[in-house]
Formats: structure tokens, sequence, C-alpha cells
């Protein structure tokens, strides 16, 4: 007889492991054609990244502080290396870099302790992230208290100004956008009449029109002794544009949560924004991440359109310096460096939010 402490416990069954060789036949050359396509491709990957690395990297200039450095066989990284604090800060004072210095370590710092699990105080790290943060930004980055110089936003440009549009941006549209759609769902019809013609107005002008009216035309119908700083119109327009599409990204992710949810809550007595704050708005705000970050994503990008209202971010401060006839010529590594630098950020926030995709579960896997 065979006793249950005689049985050999129940292991899992092993793994298949597939060797480098057994991945390439099974996946790229498993028949004429797909191999024919494969060889093809690397060939075409030859052509293009060969002469793209020798261009960058191998034939590049790295050190000096003239063209004359620069042999022309490769990239002349020398013009970014000599504008680089431009590209980073714009026309910030070079003796004042100190302080958008400290504001890019606590952004960053808080970025990454919000972002890295099991680091404690989340949630107060969020509050002083969201309430007192922006504070101390403005006060160091503007000046004026503390005896610190007064640095004119006209001076705010490059990758500062960038993050600084794209980062008010995000946070602000986010809870207008879940306001309005709220709104839009709403049963009050004035508060739904409103939203509705606010999203479609906002989704329907393009935002370089917005832009340029918030800093042409909204002037003219101001009292003269009003003055609206340009950064703030460009900031107001920005937030109000994008508020608009995440509305619509919400919205759809609060169709998609079952009707039964909310009225369970409601048969248990809870009041809307109970029902909304605690079981319906959760679940929406899970199931449309992609939809959320790619708005951000869009928006970080739509930043450069700021340059038309006379602001310099980083893609403008690269073609202002490019204008220097001291460098002209150089235009392909300004534009390489100003799209590393965006790709950089989007790349992140796309990654990031696959992660939060599967540390939720979204879309309800097993």
């Amino acid at each position: 007889m065979i006793h249950n402490r005689d049985m050999i416990p129940e292991r899992p069954a092993p793994k298949s492991v597939i060797g480098p060789l057994a991945w390439l036949r099974a996946n790229l050359f498993n028949g004429p054609i797909n191999s024919l396509f494969t060889l093809i491709g690397l060939y075409l990957v030859y052509l293009l990244f060969v002469p793209a690395i020798q261009w960058a990297f191998i034939n590049a200039d790295w050190i000096g502080t003239s063209r004359d450095d620069c042999s022309r066989e490769g990239a002349c990284w020398v013009f970014v290396n000599a504008r680089f604090s431009q590209f980073i800060y714009g026309l910030y004072p070079s003796e004042e870099t100190w302080r958008p210095n400290i504001i890019f370590a606590g952004f960053f710092t808080l970025i990454a302790w919000l972002a890295i699990p099991r680091l404690p105080l989340k949630r107060w790290v969020a509050a002083f992230a969201l309430l007192a943060f922006p504070v101390i930004a403005f006060v160091l980055l503007h000046g004026g208290y503390f005896n610190l110089t007064v640095v004119p936003t006209s001076q705010w440009g490059g990758l500062m100004l960038t993050l600084l549009l794209a980062t008010v941006g995000m946070i602000a549209a986010l809870p207008i956008g879940i306001m309005l759609a709220l709104g839009r769902r709403s049963e009050m019809p004035i508060v739904k009449s409103f939203c509705v013609v606010f999203i479609e107005f906002w989704r329907g002008v393009p935002l370089i029109t917005i832009l340029f009216m918030a800093s042409v035309m909204l002037p003219l119908f101001l009292p003269g002794d009003i003055n609206i700083d340009r950064l703030v119109r460009a900031l107001i327009g920005i937030t109000l544009f994008q508020s608009a599409y995440m509305a619509e990204v919400i919205r759809g992710g609060l169709q998609a949560i079952p009707k039964g949810q909310e009225e369970a809550a409601a048969a248990l007595g809870m009041t809307y924004w109970k029902r909304m704050g605690l079981i319906v708005l959760p679940q929406a705000l899970k199931m449309m991440i992609p939809g959320i970050v790619n708005t951000f994503i869009s928006l970080f990008k739509d930043t450069t359109l700021v340059m038309i209202i006379g602001l310099f971010d980083l893609l403008g401060i690269v073609q202002a310096a490019l204008s220097d006839s001291r460098w002209l010529g150089f235009s392909l590594e300004g534009y390489v460096f100003a799209a590393f630098m965006f790709w950089i950020f989007c790349f992140s926030m796309s990654r990031y939010s696959q992660y939060l995709e599967r540390k939720l579960h979204t879309g309800h896997r097993n």
C-alpha cells in the first residue's frame, strides 16, 4: 500500500527552452517566402543602419568649439555641444541656471519616487508634487522672492520650456477632462449641453489656431491695463484644447463599464460622487490607460507649436541656433538631437503605461 506521505509531490511541467537557431528557423526561416522576406529585410537594415552608424558615431566629430573642428565626414556633434546649454535652458541667464537645475532634479526625483514600486509615502509625495512643487518651481524659475533675480518668461526656452508646457498641460487637462466626461454623460440638460459644446468646439479647432488667438487676438478684447503673460496664455490654450480630447478618451472608458455596477452601487445607498469615485472612475481610468498616455504623448509633441507665438521650446531654440551664420549647414545634427530628446520622453511614457497595464491587469485579464 502506498501512503500519501510516500507519494512524490507534484511539480510543474518543465518549460521548453528554444535555442537561438530553433527560434530563427521557426520564426524567420520557416519557409521559402518567409526566408526571402527575411533576407530582403536584413539587406535593407544593412543599407540604412550601417551608413547611419558610421555618420553618427564612427566618423563623427565630438570635441571642439567651432565649425573648424568638424571634418564633415560624419556628424558634427560639436554644434550640439557648443549650443547644449541653450538647447536646455533657452535664453535663461547662464549664472542662474542652478535654479532650473534644482527644478530638473526635483522633477525627476518625484517622477522616480512615484514610478518605482514599494517606495513609501506615495500619497504624500503625490500631494507634494501636485500642490507644493509647482509653486516652488515658479518661485525658483521666475524669481522676485527671497532675493532671487527676476527672469521673465520671455527668456525661458529649450527643453525646460517643453517640459513645463507638457507637464502643466497633462496635470491640468486630466481633472478637467474627467469633469467634462462626467458632465457629458450627466442627466442635467444644461450641464450636458455645456460640456458637449465645449468639447466639440475645442476638438474642432486646430491647436495652432488656438495658440494664435490666445497670443494675438485675446489681448485685443482685454482692457488696456490688463496684460496676461504670453506663456500663461499658451498654457491656458493648451490645457483647454487637451482637456477636450481627454474628455472623449475618458468617456469611452465610462461607456465600457457595465451599467449594472453603478446600479448596484446606487442600490447600496451610495451617492453619485461616491459611485463615480469608488466604483466607476477607477475602472474606467484603468481601462483607458493606453488612450490617456497616447493623449499625453500627443500633447508633449504638440508643444512645438508654441514657436508661432514667439516661445522657443526645444525645437524652436534648435531652429534659432541654425540661423547663426557660424553654424550654417548643421541642421541635420540639430534636428537629430531634438528628435532624440523627444523620443526619450515619449518612449519613457509609453513603457511606463505598459508597466501600469501589467500591474493593474488592464483589460480584466485572468
